[in-house]
């Protein structure tokens, strides 16, 4: 088993994604630390947030606009993601495990863990929705 050489630049992506809530895409990341590292690729970008995802360090979200978001929080929490805008945020449910358990009676073998997104408006959508059907 070989060890995963030091990397300054994926030791950056990291850093700027942990305490995040708002799960960057990958263009995001690369703006961002392009003021620190201006000979940084985006090749690069995505090679380390691919790499940290095999890794179990963060995670990779679809919000469906085509561009994958980025969290490097792994407690236990679920997503909303919003279907107008793609924005994904951060919600937390009490007695979600209740959902494991009920899909562990129908599955066809033993459920060791699970990811929950949420797909809906947000309320800034909402808003923007309900400003544009009044205008009419």
């Amino acid at each position: 088993m070989s060890t995963l050489k030091y990397s300054r630049q994926r030791e950056a992506i990291k850093h700027f994604l942990e305490g995040r809530t708002d799960h960057p895409t990958a263009d995001t990341v690369y703006t961002n630390l392009r003021e620190q590292y201006p000979n940084i690729s985006l090749g690069t970008v995505y090679r380390n947030l691919a790499l940290l995802e095999s890794l179990g360090e963060i995670t990779k979200i679809s919000a469906g606009s085509g561009a994958e978001h980025y969290d490097a929080d792994l407690t236990n929490h679920q997503h909303f993601i919003c279907t107008q805008c793609h924005r994904v945020y951060d919600i937390h449910i009490e007695n979600i495990r209740s959902v494991m358990e009920a899909a562990q009676r129908t599955a066809p073998g033993r459920i060791d863990a699970f990811r929950a997104n949420f797909y809906g408006v947000c309320s800034d959508c909402t808003q923007k929705l309900d400003a544009r059907e009044e205008a009419v």
